[in-house]
Order: C-alpha cells, then sequence, then structure tokens
C-alpha cells in the first residue's frame, strides 16, 4: 500500500489567478506521481471562502484563503484528501471552516485534522485501502486555529489528547499514519523536543509520521523501523515577496506500507520563476540529495540538534526581546534592534516572564489573561 503526503498548499497569487480561469497547469509536473499512489494526501493549508463578505479572523499574522476552483483543482491533481490541521484553518472564522468542510464533502474529498467542533476535529480517519485498513490522526500546534466544543476548527497538539487518538487508531487499523502540522518556520531542522514527541507517537502507535509547517524541507530518521519525516515543505505556495530559495524547495513523501515500512522522496522546485511546481532534473536531485543525508545525520546526533536550534534561537533572539518589552519611540527601538542599547528588562522581570512560561500552572493563567484581552 502506497500512500502519497504533500505539504502546504495554498493558492494565492499568481496561482489563484491561473486558477480562478480553470488553469491547473500549475499541479501538471505531480499529476502521474499523485495518482499513482493508492491514496495521496496534501495540506490544505487555508480556508475556502465562498462568499464576499466573510470576516478575517483576529490574529497575528497573515490570514490566508482559496476560491471555490481549488477543488477542481485537488481533483485534477489526483489527492484523495486534505489535512485540516494548521493554523490558518480558522483564518475566515467559522464561515470560512463551514464552507471548506461543505465543499469538500460535496466533492467527495476525504479530510481530517478539521471539524464543525472539537469532537469532530479530532475524530481519526479510516480508509480501506485494498485489503488493509489506514487510520490517519492529523493535528497542529497551537495558534489562533484550534476547534472548541462549540466553534469549528483544527485538531490540536496534546498529550493526552493525542494518545487516545492513536491508540484508538492502533486497535482499529492495520496501519497507523500521523501527520502533524507544526515546528518552526524557516529552520530545516526539528527541535529535540519535536524529536523527543515523534518519537512518542511511535512507541504508542504511529507506524509513520509526517511534519510539515515550517516552509521548508527538513529531513527524516527511522526509530524502531518507522520512519519520522521532519518536513516536506510547500507543495504550492507563492509569497508575496522575495524569501529565501528554501521556501520554493520541498518534496512529497511516498510512505509504503508492508511488513517493512519504507519512503520514497519526490522533490520538486514550486513557485521560483514561474507559478507552477517543477520536478528536479539530475544535478538538482544530486543537490537535494546532499541536503538530505546532512540533515538526517544532524537529526541523528541529538548534541548537533541541540546545537543547531541554539544558532536557529540566537538569530530569532531580538525579535523575541521586541514581542514582549519594546520602547515606545521607532528610533529606540531601532537602536536596540542593532544591539546598541539593552532593551528595559531587569534580571528580576526576566525571572518572572521565564516563570510565567516554564511553569505550565502559570502559562495557564498568562493564556487565559491574554485570551480575555483579543
Amino acid at each position: 500500500m502506497k500512500v502519497l503526503v504533500a505539504g502546504d498548499f495554498c493558492p494565492v497569487n499568481r496561482v489563484q489567478e491561473a486558477f480562478s480561469v480553470k488553469d491547473y497547469s500549475a499541479l501538471a509536473a505531480i499529476k502521474e506521481i499523485v495518482h499513482n499512489a493508492d491514496y495521496s494526501i496534501v495540506n490544505l493549508e487555508c480556508p475556502i471562502v465562498t462568499e464576499p463578505n466573510v470576516i478575517m479572523a483576529s490574529k497575528t499574522g497573515s490570514c490566508l484563503k482559496a476560491d471555490e476552483n481549488t477543488i477542481e483543482a485537488l481533483q485534477y491533481a489526483g489527492f484523495n484528501c486534505v489535512t485540516l490541521a494548521n493554523n490558518h484553518f480558522r483564518d475566515y472564522g467559522e464561515d470560512g471552516c463551514k464552507s471548506t468542510l461543505k465543499l469538500l464533502r460535496q466533492a467527495y474529498i476525504d479530510y481530517v485534522g478539521g471539524g464543525n467542533n472539537l469532537a469532530e476535529a479530532q475524530q481519526v480517519l479510516y480508509n480501506k485501502i485494498g485489503e488493509n485498513t489506514l487510520a490517519i490522526v492529523n493535528v497542529c500546534e497551537h495558534e489562533y486555529s484550534i476547534a472548541s466544543s462549540k466553534s469549528a476548527g483544527s485538531a490540536p497538539l496534546d498529550l493526552i489528547d493525542n494518545y487516545n487518538q492513536i491508540t484508538e487508531a492502533r486497535r482499529n487499523a492495520d496501519y497507523v499514519l500521523v501527520i502533524v502540522h507544526g515546528g518552526h518556520e524557516h529552520y530545516q531542522l526539528p527541535s529535540l523536543r519535536m524529536k523527543k514527541l515523534y518519537r512518542h507517537f511511535v512507541d504508542i502507535g504511529a507506524d509513520a509520521v509526517v511534519n510539515h509547517h515550517q516552509h521548508c524541507f527538513s529531513g527524516y530518521e527511522y526509530y524502531n523501523g518507522k520512519p519520522i519525516v521532519y518536513g516536506v515543505g510547500n507543495l504550492c505556495f507563492e509569497p508575496t515577496s522575495k524569501l529565501q530559495r528554501m521556501w520554493h524547495e520541498g518534496y512529497m513523501v511516498i510512505l509504503s506500507f508492508d511488513d517493512v515500512i519504507s519512503i520514497q522522496l519526490e522533490p520538486y522546485q514550486q513557485c521560483l520563476q514561474d507559478p507552477v511546481i517543477e520536478l528536479l532534473n539530475e544535478g538538482e536531485r544530486s543537490k537535494f540529495d546532499d541536503s538530505i543525508r546532512l540533515l538526517n545525520s544532524i537529526i541523528a546526533d541529538d548534541e548537533l540538534l541541540a546545537k543547531s536550534f541554539d544558532d536557529y534561537v540566537q538569530t530569532r533572539k531580538k525579535w523575541i526581546m521586541r514581542t514582549f518589552v519594546s520602547y515606545h519611540n521607532r528610533y529606540l527601538n531601532a537602536l536596540a534592534q542593532r544591539s546598541i542599547i539593552p532593551y528595559p528588562l531587569r534580571k528580576d522581570e526576566i525571572k518572572i516572564i521565564d516563570n510565567y512560561i516554564i511553569c505550565e500552572s502559570h502559562r495557564d493563567v498568562v493564556e487565559h489573561v491574554l485570551l480575555s484581552l483579543r
């Protein structure tokens, strides 16, 4: 049984313009690969909004949406299923979620990780493929997209709930696939937390774990004979401004479920010059393979992985400081960003903030306070 998993699909800008006139050639290069799998899954990184006056969610970051032609594009490419547990599913609130779910059902496209409420979003998706039953669990890290008992949205990354989902899937299926939307944007490696957690998912019953969200590809490992893929990158997602080349590179992973579970990578570049996906030529594939080998070697060594993450954190330190405390003057902020003057945060204040973050009970209170201020 061959199952294909692809990353973030968000048809915006020139891709959306092409789709609006039913031109789906952006996906032509991958069509045969997708169709050749027994079951193909892609992450729908935005709601499908059909009404003109739907209100955007109040959140940080961009609000993304696609139009109704996205459904035909998914069918053209050959995808059987979309994952909806991601940080953009609620970008247009209840209306955006519900219109997406309705259109997917009408088109007979399976979905997992999203629903009209939390219970629906957390449902395991079961599929009979040939003689085997495949169970899919899809969850995402917490941002603004999580469903509640009364509101539509995505299924969350939650240790207890995820344990229950995976163990239920293990009891009722021949193979269990866990797909997670999480990680650090524009960083090509998992954190040690992610590595520990995804290995735990294998320990409790997952046969394979696939991650996306970072907008760049990562490496993989086999843990107890089960593949863990730490990042597949964007499938089709054109940026509004020039970004690092890693945004434009990714791969689809084909999981072969048998007595031995193996993976095959199908790399490409997307929306680099033209708004299309292009498979790599021989020379490009060789460079890609070298990159994967390097990433895998770091993933295999916890010391190297910790060092790489420390280096990444240093690149984010100034922005994090600015988030927690800033001068009410753009010139002073600019000087602080350049480390010419310090941010006005005393050591005792740093300790208080640190305790609010690292202590689960304190963090619960902080989250509820911030939620009340939205």
